[in-house]
């Protein structure tokens, strides 16, 4: 690949699956309205392929890295879940400090994916460092298409979509290029009235807030999109991430620091877990552990057809008797994972 930068992918992922063939996918900016329901459209085609009939072998021959250079159960099992339903194969590489790769040896991260490119046909990348993701994806020497399966505290664009494709589909909205229609008697309230979409814990650390946070704000709708964000002070939504979202005259933002209030007519409960890993010293962490529980008493005052996310995993965010509840879709998110991501492959490596 030439070197270029992110900008200059802004809006080239569109309804032509000729857009998405070779192409890396490091971030939501890449995608259109319209890009975004032919993804959608054919994440729908994957789960009746596979509740029909498995899989098919339409990947066949086709080979992907998922390298991880941090921990991951969902993101990189629900990769490989989806290249082996559609015939692919799998090289993983645990990349971890633990690992057993030349990233030990002081190899760099660049050498790394050229080399695993020498194997495979795309490459899922994970990395703990902000940025890094798309550093190497555009820095000219990569030549296989590479997908951003989490950078830092930056972007997780795959969580993003299949976050904002459970919320389609759990509310029974639908995706158009220029229109969000309400059609499932999930959500009974009126099309003029906000959908509000409460995202809480964690959200300075969370990149899965930040990808969904922009992805929604450039989603082309006539619904408007209230964000209501509730966090301790020390883990609010980061700046860039506000201002990005203000450029979109469809959405408004909200900060409130009480989750019963919170709740109050929201349609989407977002909840994220406050991230250790991300902390620099643990007293700091200690101190906003637990701000937040969502329990069954959360849910008895919360609205009856408001749903509850979570990227997962959760630590005590969630209480378990929540499980329980229909509007619980956090396990049904994770599915619908996998039928995202078997879209993406398969529109990325040119066989939607």
């Amino acid at each position: 690949m030439t070197k270029t930068d992110l900008k200059s992918l802004t809006n080239t992922l569109t309804a032509s699956p000729s857009t998405w063939h070779n192409s890396p996918l490091l971030s939501v900016t890449q995608i259109t309205p319209s890009g975004l329901a032919l993804l959608f459209s054919t994440t729908q085609q994957m789960r009746s392929l596979v509740k029909t009939r498995g899989g098919d072998t339409r990947l066949q021959f086709k080979l992907l890295a998922s390298v991880f250079y941090e921990a991951s159960t969902r993101t990189s099992c629900s990769f490989q879940s989806a290249m082996l339903r559609l015939g692919g194969k799998v090289l993983h590489v645990d990349a971890s400090k633990s690992g057993n790769t030349s990233s030990s040896k002081g190899e760099s991260l660049d050498d790394t994916i050229r080399c695993m490119e020498c194997y495979t046909d795309v490459t899922v990348l994970r990395h703990p460092t902000k940025g890094s993701v798309p550093s190497v994806a555009l820095g000219g020497e990569t030549t296989k298409p590479i997908i951003n399966a989490g950078d830092g505290t930056g972007e997780h664009p795959t969580q993003a979509l299949l976050d904002m494709f459970t919320i389609y589909d759990e509310l029974g909205l639908s995706v158009e290029e220029t229109t969000t229609t309400t059609t499932g008697a999930a959500n009974e309230s009126n099309q003029d009235e906000p959908l509000t979409i409460v995202m809480l814990g964690d959200l300075k650390h969370g990149r899965t807030v930040h990808s969904l946070a922009m992805l929604l704000s450039r989603s082309s709708t006539n619904r408007r999109i209230v964000l209501r964000y509730c966090s301790p002070k020390s883990l609010a939504m980061p700046s860039y991430v506000k201002e990005y979202c203000n450029n979109y005259e469809m959405i408004t933002q909200e900060e409130v620091e009480d989750i019963k209030e919170a709740v109050r007519g929201a349609h989407v409960l977002y909840v994220t877990r406050v991230q250790k890993e991300r902390f620099e010293k643990v007293e700091d962490y200690e101190e906003v552990k637990g701000a937040y529980v969502v329990d069954t008493s959360i849910m008895a005052i919360a609205p009856s057809n408001m749903i509850v996310m979570h990227p997962l995993p959760r630590v005590d965010e969630i209480d378990t008797e929540v499980d329980a509840d229909p509007r619980a879709c956090y396990f049904r998110q994770m599915e619908n994972g996998m039928y995202v991501r078997m879209a993406i492959l398969a529109l990325v490596l040119g066989c939607p």
